[in-house]
């Protein structure tokens, strides 16, 4: 039913914890699909391991280096779900997360759903299963269409869920970052509102290798070839969203 998406990429020390908390998940019927690009650590043999041991896991190695948008590209061409969802190799889903949001998805008839979700240091070293949780959670907004995505993501990708019965099989944009963000709105821009769970049922890892400033700065670029070459903005519009963008880019990563 669900087609589970992971893009691998020298995620050793943390792929295992994210694969567990696929296999643990109350929803058991889902295929995970695995691209590894190309690592140069043990990420592939660790694949290797755990699809023997449970045939749910299909992995598979990409031809050559392109990035986790190529990468997610390549696990979706695979799917045979009637659902694709999202997880990145670093973070985790709590055991209910999928159980909860199809419930969620068929009750309110959304094509595109995702939820709330909790905030972790890069280090945390648990499990899925015995979770504590913190306060730092980022709240999901329970409604947000095309105009409000282009403001600001809302949607994060390791909550994320789409009907593939209802949208066909959607690839996300082959762009160097933001290729999730271009994804949401390429469905949203068809006139599909996106509805949130407002629970958080997964856990993501934080990770902050520079300053919070510069971090946020350095996708500027990225975000106006998003609106101005995927969206197709004016410049007038790009610039009013990229301003918002920043904004809320600032001060959610606060939380």
């Amino acid at each position: 039913m669900v087609s589970v998406v992971m893009p691998v990429y020298n995620s050793a020390a943390t792929l295992g914890a994210s694969i567990r908390s696929v296999l643990t998940q109350t929803h058991s019927d889902l295929e995970l699909l695995v691209t590894d690009d190309a690592s140069s650590d043990d990420s592939m043999e660790m694949l290797r391991d755990f699809a023997r041991q449970d045939e749910r896991i299909l992995p598979e190695s990409a031809p050559s280096q392109g990035g986790a948008g190529r990468a997610r590209n390549l696990a979706i061409s695979r799917a045979r779900g009637s659902y694709i969802a999202f997880l990145d190799s670093d973070d985790m889903w709590l055991p209910e997360k999928l159980e909860r949001q199809l419930d969620f998805a068929a009750s309110t008839n959304s094509s595109l759903a995702f939820t709330s979700y909790y905030k972790v240091d890069a280090d945390y070293e648990g499990e899925s299963t015995d979770f504590v949780p913190n306060g730092r959670v980022v709240r999901a907004r329970e409604h947000v269409d095309y105009q409000a995505m282009l403001v600001q993501d809302h949607i994060g990708a390791l909550t994320a869920m789409y009907n593939r019965t209802v949208l066909g099989t959607r690839l996300m944009p082959e762009m160097p970052k933001r290729q999730d963000y271009a994804l949401w709105l390429s469905i949203m821009r068809d006139g599909v509102d996106a509805r949130a769970l407002p629970e958080p049922l997964a856990v993501y890892r934080a990770h902050r290798p520079g300053s919070l400033s510069s971090n946020k700065l350095s996708l500027v670029p990225y975000n106006w070839s998003l609106y101005r070459e995927h969206e197709r903005l004016s410049i007038p519009r790009s610039t009013r969203a990229l301003a918002g963008a920043v904004w809320h880019s600032l001060r959610k990563s606060r939380i």
